[in-house]
């Protein structure tokens, strides 16, 4: 597992490849959007869009084949865990 702490509004490339599950931990209150992406570029959500998330939230995606991309409109405070175990392997 890794872990990815995002603080800004950047894309950031949390995984490049096949990622068996991926939790977005919201640690600070946040007014915007996170995009959740399966895929190394691009900025349209293809997985999610959380808006609005209040502090302690935590969102869970599974099966990812691309990699793991994440944007925020504004400047946040999440943690981004992936198990990158393929699917269908313990």
């Amino acid at each position: 597992m890794i872990y990815a702490y995002i603080v800004d509004t950047t894309a950031t490339q949390v995984y490049t490849g096949r990622a068996k599950k991926v939790i977005v931990q919201v640690n600070a209150a946040l007014t915007g959007s996170i995009k959740v992406i399966d895929n190394i570029t691009g900025t349209t959500a293809n997985v999610a869009t959380i808006t609005n998330p209040t502090v302690g939230s935590k969102y869970e995606y599974w099966g990812f084949k691309t990699g793991v991309l994440i944007i925020a409109s504004t400047t946040c405070d999440i943690t981004v865990s992936v198990d990158y175990n393929t699917p269908g392997q313990n």
